[in-house]
């Protein structure tokens, strides 16, 4: 009986960490369906609402604060950066986020939903 009461308890030490990796924005955004996945950990999440708004890590900014605020979320090595942008943006918008990240050498992964 020991031995079952030794699983159980590692099967809960298991469950317990892999919970902890996802991480849920507070963010509602609709993002686009893709066939293919795979999964990154990035250092920072840049989020583009249907709103327009701009968000790093659910942090409020301005396009323009976001070349300012990327270089010391990223730090001096090439970094991950996550673009979570809604469906109905214009691409436009999310290619301005691509260029500032590109300038700084990171990253881009784009966030979607599973098909």
């Amino acid at each position: 009986m020991s031995s079952m009461t030794d699983i159980v308890f590692l099967l809960l030490i298991f469950f317990m960490l892999t919970v902890s990796f996802v991480t849920p924005t507070g963010l509602t955004v609709d993002l686009p369906t893709s066939r293919t996945t795979s999964t990154v950990a990035p250092q920072v999440h840049v989020t583009i609402t249907a709103a327009l708004d701009y968000y790093i890590d659910n942090q409020k900014t301005t396009l323009s604060q976001l070349a300012g605020i990327l270089p010391e979320r990223l730090g001096p090595q090439d970094g991950t950066l996550l673009l979570q942008v809604d469906k109905s943006v214009p691409i436009e918008y999310m290619i301005k986020v691509v260029d500032i990240a590109s300038a700084l050498h990171a990253h881009v992964s784009v966030a979607t939903r599973p098909d």
